[in-house]
């Protein structure tokens, strides 16, 4: 149910145009000035203002003004007796929906309301769509974000717990938890190593939630700088930095009322720990470059694959921001300590990719299905998944044998042997057998490295890796604007292993803490 602002001086007017749009089905607010209805606006964030032009101490041009600060895209519809192309041009240029002239029918007004209702709500989508087809939303088999609604594919596809696949008495006791949590408003921690299904947990909590009809948004905290982090979560001004040519809203703003997932929450510098620990305290905060408190309903579910107890007493992650975020805590069991859960595993994935490429389903053979099982999976449902689109795509007939994929399962770097060393010239090293039977490797004497000629180098001359890779890292970033999904991209590394050595590199004061 829509919720809209009636505000006007006269009473009698204020309360007969809310009463005519109760009537139609909406709920009230009213304020009898500016800067009551400025209130409202910061604190309740209703779907539309209705609002008389001519008011003593703040006009309705200028409360729209004064709104436009705090909402760029909050639908005002105006009412006046006093009437003028001069007037409705200012308006509609400072950013009115409509503009109506006293007297109007009652119709006349519900309709117009309806039609700001619907192109905010349109405008809303729109950016969310957007945000769901950016590189700082998660990716994988869901998207970044969704607003309750779905057709065609998305239809579809497993909602709530039926997107958690598993009956082994570990998954059994997490879809209790679940079921128990979404029913609340709390905050919510959800660890577990990578690729064992964090956010397929979170949005199946959202779905199952008395918030499933509204926005569900997710953000990588490891994917982006801190200042641009910071601007993706809590939006900016106009002008607030260089290249901020507009309004911009954060993730809490468009997730208002409905559900943000923070993943790798743990990856999050101590300031952004800071604003993070006071919107869920105080549920407000400002936009990069405001001084004016906006506040949101936004549900948290934080992701992380660390030890966060054991890093916060290690003083990597602040104290206060983890009790706040452990609220209602859930742990998601590798894969290796459920395998019996693999076949039904195995046999979505199968299905899944099937149906994507138009192909007939594969069955996976009983010798195929052993290896999958006596497997242990060190990248989770991840890796067992990405095995079954390969097998899918490479399978010539219409099962999947053993003989298949039984490579794949020793080529992990878990599992891969490590080569050989090549062995060095002889008459520059000198090869013993140790007690055990082990090779031992010793520096060439003095005299046998003199006698090969050849340039000599200082070794204080000679850079460590160490330094060469953080050069080219920080280039990189510099070069991207900060943008960690791009700069590791280029690079050819994962966006965590960059987050974590920046991290490392900051605390050593390698690097700028801006980084």
């Amino acid at each position: 149910m829509s919720t809209i602002l009636v505000v006007d001086d006269k009473e009698m007017l204020r309360d007969s145009v809310g009463s005519t749009l109760q009537r139609a089905g909406f709920t009230i607010m009213a304020a009898s000035g500016g800067d009551a209805a400025l209130d409202i606006v910061a604190r309740k964030r209703p779907d539309a203002i209705v609002t008389d032009l001519k008011m003593p101490g703040m006009t309705g041009l200028e409360l729209l003004e004064r709104i436009r600060e705090i909402d760029d895209d909050l639908p005002v519809v105006l009412m006046t007796a006093y009437g003028t192309v001069e007037t409705a041009v200012r308006a509609m240029k400072l950013g009115a929906f409509t503009y109506i002239t006293k007297p109007f029918a009652g119709d006349e007004l519900v309709v117009s309301v309806k039609r700001a209702i619907e192109h905010a709500r349109l405008k809303r989508d729109n950016a969310i769509l957007k945000l769901a087809g950016s590189p700082t939303c998660l990716g994988g088999s869901s998207n970044g974000a969704s607003n309750g609604t779905s057709n065609g594919a998305a239809a579809a596809a497993p909602r709530g717990l039926a997107r958690v696949i598993g009956d082994s008495p570990a998954m059994r006791t997490l879809k209790e938890q679940m079921e128990s949590i979404a029913r609340s408003h709390g905050t919510v921690l959800v660890q577990g190593e990578s690729g064992v299904g964090k956010e397929v947990v979170a949005r199946a909590i959202h779905e199952m939630s008395p918030r499933s009809g509204e926005t569900f948004l997710a953000m990588n905290c490891a994917a982006l700088s801190e200042s641009l982090l910071e601007s993706e979560l809590f939006g900016h001004e106009k002008g607030a930095f260089t290249g901020a040519e507009r309004l911009r809203k954060g993730r809490f703003e468009l997730a208002d009322s409905g559900t943000l997932l923070l993943d790798e929450v743990s990856e999050v510098s101590s300031r952004i720990q800071a604003k993070l620990l006071r919107v869920l305290q105080e549920r407000s905060f400002e936009r990069v470059g405001s001084s004016t408190t906006i506040y949101v309903d936004v549900r948290v579910i934080a992701t992380t694959n660390r030890d966060l107890p054991r890093t916060v007493r290690l003083g990597g992650f602040r104290q206060d921001l983890f009790f706040r975020l452990n609220v209602l805590p859930l742990h998601i069991p590798p894969l290796r300590e459920r395998l019996s859960d693999v076949p039904a595993l195995s046999s979505f994935f199968v299905r899944q990719v099937c149906a994507r490429e138009g192909l007939e389903v594969r069955e996976i053979t009983p010798d195929a299905m052993d290896l999958l099982r006596a497997y242990d999976w060190p990248g989770n449902v991840r890796e067992l998944q990405n095995i079954c689109e390969r097998a899918v795509v490479l399978s010539r007939g219409e099962t999947i044998e053993a003989s298949l994929i039984r490579n794949w399962l020793s080529e992990t770097p878990a599992h891969r042997a490590i080569p050989a060393a090549a062995p060095a010239p002889a008459d520059h090293d000198h090869h013993h057998a140790g007690a055990n039977g082990d090779m031992r490797i010793e520096p060439a004497s003095a005299d046998s490295r003199d006698h090969h000629a050849g340039p000599t180098t200082d070794q204080n001359s000679v850079r460590r890796l160490e330094e060469i890779e953080r050069e080219a890292i920080v280039e990189t970033l510099v070069r991207f604007k900060g943008h960690r999904q791009r700069t590791a991209h280029a690079l050819g590394i994962g966006v965590r292993t960059l987050g974590l050595k920046l991290k490392k590199w900051k605390e050593e004061k390698l690097v700028e803490e801006t980084l």
